[in-house]
């Protein structure tokens, strides 16, 4: 995708994907497959998988399987790496008067807490929910589209509605993506959502790490 030199005197609308794209894991795969007492876990990944179930149905019963205290799980992200430029990027937007936002399919507490322990505080995020029962974790939906049950959050409800003269830059690596960057200007992508861009012959950025990332935006804006 070539980036028109013209667009720089536009406005511009940046949302990240979280696991995977901001972490350099996927943080929510990481916390079912580590804390998980039985292996019936497995059986809902398989079926999200072969498109047999969307990643709401997977998520509720993955998370049936998971126990684990309010405590440890906080030790647990405190071990969360970032990616090293998430940080760069996030600085450099922010003095260029673009608030980035936060759109994932994990769980706003989760995602909260990592940033929290990295001192980025006020990153908008829209995101599940999910709260503590003893050591279980019961998950909510506020963001689910009912007409769509691919995705527990349906990411293109929450890209803001830009002005004319806005561009939506989209920069994710999941299939939660997928919907949410086909509505975008500018696509960065890596891992399945980079497949299938590719698979439909949809022009994208292709990335493998935040530092391509932001070389791209900094010459662009």
């Amino acid at each position: 995708m070539k980036i028109k030199p013209g667009r720089k005197k536009n406005n511009f609308l940046v949302y990240f994907d979280f696991d995977n794209t901001i972490t350099t894991i996927d943080v929510l795969d990481d916390i079912i497959e580590r804390f998980s007492v039985d292996k019936r876990w497995m059986v809902f990944e398989d079926k999200w998988l072969r498109g047999k179930i969307g990643s709401k149905e997977c998520l509720i019963g993955q998370l049936k399987s998971v126990r684990i205290t309010k405590t440890d799980l906080c030790r647990y992200l405190s071990s969360v790496k970032l990616d090293h430029y998430f940080k760069r990027l996030y600085f450099f937007l922010k003095k260029k008067n673009i608030r980035p936002v936060v759109l994932s399919d994990n769980f706003s507490p989760i995602i909260k807490e990592i940033l929290r322990a990295r001192e980025l505080k006020g990153i908008k995020l829209h995101a599940n929910e999910i709260r503590f029962s003893g050591k279980r974790l019961l998950p909510s939906f506020p963001h689910a589209n009912n007409e769509c049950l691919t995705c527990g959050h349906c990411k293109k409800n929450n890209l803001l509605k830009p002005n004319s003269s806005d561009k939506i830059i989209y920069i994710g690596d999941g299939m939660s993506d997928v919907c949410p960057a086909e509505h975008a200007d500018i696509v960065f992508a890596k891992g399945r959502l980079l497949k299938h861009f590719r698979k439909s012959n949809r022009k994208c950025i292709p990335f493998k790490d935040l530092k391509e990332v932001f070389r791209h935006i900094k010459g662009l804006l």
